[in-house]
């Protein structure tokens, strides 16, 4: 495991260094309360809210992992003219982000998930979203952004949800510009894109979506292994992140056509949460990728970042201290 003063020396490095979060932005709201008897009216719990919070979720909440750990996220995503776009955009001014990325679609929702939570529990969720594709003229905006400021961003991380900012064609053209100017792109992806994202850096699929992608179960270890082989011949990354869960992380080097594996065991002491996990990997190993780190180190560290945060209940970030405090 990496020690405190090569942790230290990676994120002084990334401190400030400009990484580009570009996808599906959303508002966590939780509202929680008790539940001490049933309704009346109906066989069902009665729900007494006691407090509600906001936070950011989806890329949002990556580009705030990518703030707490020291760097300089530039969010670029899309909202609707609603109260919950305003509440994204007057919490981003509050945290000191940018807010330049932020593009407002009159007829869409801005994409808001509520969890209603009881004693740590969570009773029930209520999604409101839209997942049509974005314009093109919102697509032409992202990428007029992103050309904007690309001579200072070390990195782009492509954050997809299937909400509908991460269009075939946009991803494309993300890419392609990326890889002109020799810069980094790393993919959180989900399903329907899945085989859209070719020529990158590094691919994080969680284990069910790789299986899902590919329609098949892996029985054991050797049949993961099969599947990497048969995503790198499909995408053409160089780094495969495969996360399994409490089993840890599954780190594919693909070097003239052999392909390397690392396996990196999880470090989650007791799981309350795993919401946003995934979150914390991806803009964790661009954090330390951004300082210095090799991906192994940057994969490593990047586990057990996400062991911290499946501890407490809501989606959380994950901070410098907190990795400090638990490595020490």
């Amino acid at each position: 495991m990496i020690n405190t003063n090569r942790l230290n020396e990676i994120l002084t490095q990334s401190k400030g260094k400009k990484i580009c979060v570009i996808g599906d932005v959303m508002l966590d709201r939780y509202l929680l309360g008790d539940v001490t008897r049933i309704s009346p009216e109906a066989p069902v719990q009665v729900f007494d809210i006691k407090n509600s919070e906001h936070k950011f979720g989806g890329a949002a909440n990556v580009s705030l992992n990518i703030k707490e750990l020291g760097s300089e996220p530039v969010l670029i995503g899309v909202i609707g003219n609603d109260n919950e776009g305003k509440i994204i955009i007057e919490q981003m001014k509050n945290s000191g982000k940018t807010t330049i990325g932020i593009i407002e679609e009159d007829n869409r929702p801005t994409t808001t998930k509520t969890r209603v939570i009881a004693d740590s529990h969570h009773l029930l969720r209520i999604d409101s979203e839209s997942k049509q594709n974005i314009s093109e003229e919102t697509e032409s905006q992202i990428l007029n952004i992103l050309k904007n400021d690309y001579y200072e961003i070390e990195a782009i991380i492509l954050q997809d949800y299937n909400k509908g900012v991460l269009t075939k064609s946009l991803i494309n053209n993300v890419i392609k510009f990326a890889n002109d100017n020799n810069i980094k792109v790393l993919v959180d992806p989900k399903f329907y894109n899945f085989f859209e994202f070719k020529n990158i850096f590094l691919f994080k699929p969680n284990r069910k979506e790789l299986e899902e992608a590919l329609g098949k179960k892996a029985k054991n270890e050797n049949e993961l292994l099969e599947f990497a082989e048969e995503l790198f011949d499909k995408i053409n990354c160089k780094y495969l992140v495969l996360t399994l869960g409490d089993k840890g992380v599954m780190l594919f080097e693909k070097t003239n056509g052999e392909i390397k594996t690392e396996k990196i065991p999880t470090f989650a002491r007791k799981v309350a949460d795993v919401s946003g996990a995934g979150d914390t990997v991806i803009s964790t190993i661009a954090v330390c990728l951004a300082g210095g780190a090799s991906v192994s180190e940057a994969v490593k560290i990047a586990n057990f970042a996400a062991g911290i945060v499946v501890e407490e209940v809501g989606i959380v970030p994950i901070t410098k201290e907190k990795l400090e405090a638990g490595l020490k």
